[in-house]
């Protein structure tokens, strides 16, 4: 076991830990943030995992998840909107908690892989993972201006 899996293992089991945790007990604003943060601790996650096992393929998981994680966000917001309307969600701090992570992970491992296709796909994740994160938050706590809730 190298840094990178240690770094993975521990990450995982502390955060999604807590978002299980978030999930599974609690009001439901918390519930759908836990949900939101499960996601956006799983792909960095991923891509410290691919860097430790050197398997590309983790990258390409990390990718998939940082794409839909915020869309199934999405539509629990839409689905849960006038649940949510009484009492939405407020955790920004832990959100860009969550998305400083994400940052961290991808510039280390851009880093480390130096230029070239590998990098500029853990680019691509790691902007799509914080802005989709970042989006998804927004859509949780009340909405964007000018739209109808959601």
């Amino acid at each position: 076991m190298n840094g990178w899996t240690w770094t993975a293992t521990i990450a995982l089991g502390v955060g999604v830990g807590a978002a299980v945790w978030g999930v599974v007990t609690g009001p439901l604003r918390r519930r759908v943030v836990a949900q939101n943060l499960s996601s956006a601790l799983a792909a960095p996650g991923l891509l410290l995992l691919a860097q430790g096992y050197g398997r590309p393929a983790y990258v390409d998981l990390a990718l998939l998840l940082a794409l839909l994680g915020p869309v199934g966000t999405l539509v629990f917001a839409r689905l849960l909107a006038d649940d949510l309307a009484g009492d939405p969600p407020r955790a920004w701090a832990v959100t860009l908690a969550v998305a400083g992570y994400g940052a961290v992970v991808v510039l280390v491992l851009c880093a480390v892989t130096g230029p070239g296709r590998a990098m500029v796909k853990l680019l691509v994740v790691g902007a799509l993972l914080i802005g989709g994160n970042l989006v998804a938050s927004r859509a949780l706590s009340g909405g964007f201006p000018g739209s109808r809730r959601g």
